[in-house]
């Protein structure tokens, strides 16, 4: 009898190990390999709802899907990480000297090649900058952590270094997936 009832709680937590492990596939809101990022993106769908919802100004529209293209990456992706560094704002500055929609430090747009202080040329410049670091990271939450607190900071804590990047990769991501299959 006793036998049994310890096969039986065995069986049980091998379930529940199991259940919890594909939950846990299911929802996942972390690592996003680099290889798949640009595929994540679920497909538009034919809705007037979905189009009409898109956020992203007619204006800078163009600017986000050439920048996108550009590195491969999903220009859901690089809106939300532009919604939360500026608020779309092309002339916001941090108190740390980054500049424009994506908030670029000048040393960054100049290792780039690229005027940050130009809109069109800041999303261009943020967009090759987080494809460098989704290649050096292998993952989306590495690289916006890295985006956020700086690559060296990142790989030296071996993750997001602070509560407040932390806080900002789910903020990105959240917007990131809401937004998906948006143009």
């Amino acid at each position: 009898m006793v036998r049994e009832m310890q096969r039986r709680l065995a069986l049980l937590a091998v379930v529940g190990v199991v259940a919890v492990a594909w939950a846990a596939a299911l929802s996942e809101t972390g690592v996003t390999p680099v290889a798949s990022a640009a595929a994540a993106a679920v497909p538009p769908r034919a809705s007037v709802a979905r189009v009409a919802a898109c956020p992203i100004p007619a204006a800078l529209r163009s600017a986000f899907d050439d920048a996108a293209t550009d590195a491969v990456i999903p220009p859901a992706l690089l809106w939300a990480v532009a919604k939360v560094e500026s608020n779309l704002r092309a002339d916001a500055q941090s108190s740390a000297g980054a500049r424009g929609l994506l908030q670029l430090m000048p040393a960054t747009g100049r290792s780039l090649d690229l005027n940050i202080d130009e809109p069109r040329s800041n999303v261009l410049a943020g967009a090759r900058y987080l494809e460098q670091l989704l290649q050096r990271f292998h993952s989306t939450d590495l690289a916006l952590a890295a985006y956020n607190a700086g690559p060296t900071a990142v790989a030296e804590a071996g993750g997001a270094p602070t509560q407040e990047t932390i806080q900002y990769v789910e903020n990105v991501t959240a917007l990131w997936r809401e937004l998906r299959g948006c143009h």
